[in-house]
């Protein structure tokens, strides 16, 4: 329920006000596009279309965990700030409940500005989708994560006219994702794939053989540094909306207690206690 029409002195502590919870969301939204976006610039990622990016190291990938991290506290700290700030109060309310009722609002302002960030990247996938088949991405399974290794196995000086490797690389690469599992790829579509390059490239049957081994092993290889970097940012990103909603709560307190004239809020006061004079 809404408490903007509601007269001053009347404001209920439950109710949440619908105007500060909106502009703390849009503010804390708007921030942290601002911030990613920053960051990509920089090249402040953990993973990327781009073969380079498995040379990145593990210390890159921490920074760019943190640095996720530190721009939601950053982001949602203002969101919730402004949340709280801008809360109309009851001020015979006691300090302990008016703080709950500012933290509550920062709280909430977090998860809209969340659901709002989830909107906007389903509808970059929705919009993704709907573009034409020769405007989207190639069907590959493999690509773009294979993409360098499909590359250098079909890669011939003087490739047979009219042939059309299109089918075959995207086959080539379902079979390399094989690889990850416990098995790894089979003999059969070991021996397939060596004679599909000789086929499509006109190499020596010697020559795709090393190819093939090369391509599988340097497979295996990506695709374990690609769920290294996805477990980095799941985990980043989670930290990242806990660590922003703890700092939304906060904010939005510190914003409360500004908004009524003091300087701290009331949980970080300092409780100094009277002890005994030492005899």
């Amino acid at each position: 329920m809404d408490n903007d029409n509601v007269p001053a002195g009347r404001v209920s502590f439950y109710w949440l006000q619908w105007s500060p919870v909106f502009a703390g969301a849009l503010f804390a939204a708007a921030l942290s596009l601002v911030l990613i976006s920053f960051a990509a610039t920089i090249g402040l990622g953990v993973s990327s279309s781009s073969p380079t990016w498995r040379d990145a190291s593990a210390a890159l990938a921490l920074l760019s965990g943190l640095y996720l991290i530190l721009q939601a506290v950053v982001s949602f700290g203002v969101g919730g700030y402004i949340a709280g700030r801008s809360q109309r109060t009851d001020a015979a309310r006691p300090a302990e409940l008016v703080e709950t009722s500012d933290g509550l609002h920062g709280l909430t302002s977090w998860a809209l500005a969340v659901l709002i960030g989830a909107i906007v990247l389903a509808l970059v996938g929705w919009s993704t989708a709907q573009r034409p088949a020769s405007e989207r991405p190639s069907l590959n399974s493999a690509e773009p994560l294979l993409s360098y290794e499909l590359d250098r196995l079909f890669r011939s000086a003087r490739r047979p006219a009219n042939i059309d490797i299109g089918l075959p690389r995207a086959e080539a690469g379902r079979i390399l994702l094989t690889g990850s599992g416990h098995s790894g790829v089979s003999t059969d579509d070991r021996n397939y794939l060596i004679q599909q390059v000789a086929a499509m490239t006109g190499a020596p049957a010697a020559d795709a053989e090393k190819r093939v081994d090369v391509a599988i092993a340097d497979s295996r290889t990506s695709i374990a540094q690609l769920r290294r970097s996805s477990t980095i940012l799941a985990f980043s990103i989670a930290a990242a909306l806990l660590f922003g909603a703890v700092a939304a709560w906060a904010a939005a307190a510190v914003g409360g207690r500004h908004r009524d004239g003091a300087t701290m809020p009331h949980w970080m006061v300092h409780r100094s206690t009277t002890a005994e004079p030492v005899i």
